[in-house]
């Protein structure tokens, strides 16, 4: 049975109450935590900046935290989300000209590095740059948004992707993110991914173990 890893992101939870919110979802099963970073320019949607995570910190959260950043120019907010305390930071190809530079940023600091791939968007950057990824990202939706269905085409690019990373030999997590649900989650983990992330369907929940569970239990029915 392969290790299923459950990403709760914070997109879908109660701002007002944040830190209690990834505390109760921790607790209740979750493995990691994904934290948006929306900016209303990249995407069509404005979330938090690193401050968040600086005073999530401070409050003693000290869960995997991986930031996702939706957001152009990078140069700046990477170097925020490090000092903020992020465990992963990843970023889209198309909002830096300096790909590699980025990657190695993040990996100078001691932090993993991942990188997001949209829909439609070409996987071509991975020939030159795998060595350097720890972490590859596939959007199951256009980003911007929770609560939208999945995009049964990823299922396709989430096999080639799985097949790059076997023939690359690297160690590297095969993340899905968005539309993630329980009717759908096993095809998803049968198509390769390692990492689920999941928010809507946990937020909304009334009830985080039992939905983590049930996650959890369909993403090993592959067989």
């Amino acid at each position: 049975m392969k290790k299923i890893l459950l990403a709760p992101s914070i997109l879908s939870a109660n701002f007002s109450n944040l830190e209690k919110e990834i505390i109760d979802v921790m607790s209740s099963g979750a493995d990691l935590i994904h934290f948006d970073v929306m900016d209303n320019h990249y995407v069509p949607n404005l979330t938090f900046g690193s401050m968040v995570l600086k005073s999530l910190r401070k409050s003693n959260i000290t869960s995997r935290i991986d930031v996702h950043l939706m957001a152009r120019p990078l140069e700046n907010l990477i170097h925020d989300f490090l000092k903020a305390g992020a465990d992963s930071i990843f970023f889209h190809p198309e909002c830096t000209d300096h790909i590699d530079k980025i990657l190695n940023i993040i990996k100078e600091y001691g932090c993993q590095t991942g990188l997001v791939f949209n829909p439609a968007t070409s996987l071509c950057c991975l020939e030159h740059v795998i060595d350097k990824v720890d972490n590859i990202v596939l959007m199951g939706v256009n980003p911007g948004f929770g609560g939208q269905s999945f995009i049964d085409s990823t299922l396709g690019k989430i096999r080639k992707v799985r097949s790059i990373i076997e023939n690359s030999k690297l160690k590297i997590l095969l993340h899905i993110d968005g539309g993630v649900n329980l009717k759908n989650i096993a095809d998803i983990s049968r198509a390769g991914s390692d990492v689920f992330i999941v928010g809507s369907v946990v937020f909304e929940s009334k009830n985080y173990f039992s939905i983590l569970k049930k996650l959890r239990e369909q993403a090993n029915n592959i067989y």
